[in-house]
């Protein structure tokens, strides 16, 4: 909870095993841990948050989900592989949620510092979306996180049918700022880096991660996502591995959207 608010403030982890260019990544081994338990005790040290609600899968290859969220004491939803969008609506409202922290199992280095700066960001004015995933200075891939009260997102369910809109959760509500008030949070110099990229999607992610994992828990179990920037500014050669991997970006699921809907 945050201050005097009465809204029950959950975050959200989308998870599932079968990825196409990494299977089984949210539960790779990341110093010592599966990287979905490293995620979720990162995530428990916010100060705001009132509950962690995995969404996985109701196929049975998410069976080894559901087991390690019963092993780590974590809430738990299990929905529509494809439409990503009811999953999560459906894994907030089993926890009776008032407002969204969006994450998904790819940032397992995400800041619980951003989270909490975020919620305190949306708290403070008139938004329906606060974010630091754009904008003029957005913040390095794999530290994304996304606020928006269950309320818009089940609006948006009702909204729209595109299939595309159902896939990237908060698609329609960022790329309609008509109708939602939509605000980013930019990263200052010290995390400013458009060029970096910690996010768990392929092989040489995994290995990248894992490097960072590995130099800085031990260190300090609560590192932040300036102490993996700082290391990979020190150490560029660790970012070598994944220097040509090829990302799919927000911009690439507007264009598919509008394909969809015949307005491109």
């Amino acid at each position: 909870m945050y201050g005097t608010q009465s809204q029950k403030i959950v975050a959200t982890i989308e998870a599932r095993m079968t990825s196409s260019r990494l299977p089984g990544k949210v539960l790779l081994d990341l110093a010592g841990k599966p990287a979905l338990e490293q995620l979720v005790e990162r995530l428990r040290r916010s100060r705001y948050l009132d509950d962690i609600v995995v969404a996985t899968t109701d196929r049975p290859t998410d069976d080894p989900v559901e087991t390690l969220c019963r092993q780590i004491g974590c809430s738990f939803f299990r929905g529509s592989e494809d439409d990503v969008l009811a999953r999560v609506l459906g894994a907030a409202r089993s926890v009776s949620a008032d407002l969204i922290v969006e994450i998904t199992g790819d940032c397992p280095a995400v800041d619980w510092r951003h989270l909490d700066q975020l919620i305190e960001t949306f708290f403070s004015g008139e938004y329906d979306y606060v974010a630091n995933t754009s904008g003029p200075r957005p913040y390095p891939v794999g530290f994304e996180v996304q606020v928006f009260p269950v309320a818009v997102l089940a609006e948006v369910d009702q909204l729209t049918r595109n299939p595309v809109d159902h896939e990237h959760v908060s698609l329609y509500i960022y790329s309609h700022p008509e109708r939602y008030r939509v605000h980013y949070v930019e990263a200052g110099p010290d995390l400013y880096d458009p060029e970096l990229e910690v996010t768990l999607d392929t092989p040489e992610d995994y290995q990248l991660i894992q490097s960072v994992f590995q130099a800085l828990l031990p260190i300090n179990p609560d590192f932040s996502a300036l102490d993996v920037v700082k290391l990979l500014r020190r150490r560029p050669e660790l970012l070598a591995v994944t220097r040509d991997v090829k990302r799919k970006y927000a911009e690439q699921a507007i264009a598919e959207r509008q394909q969809a809907d015949g307005t491109a």
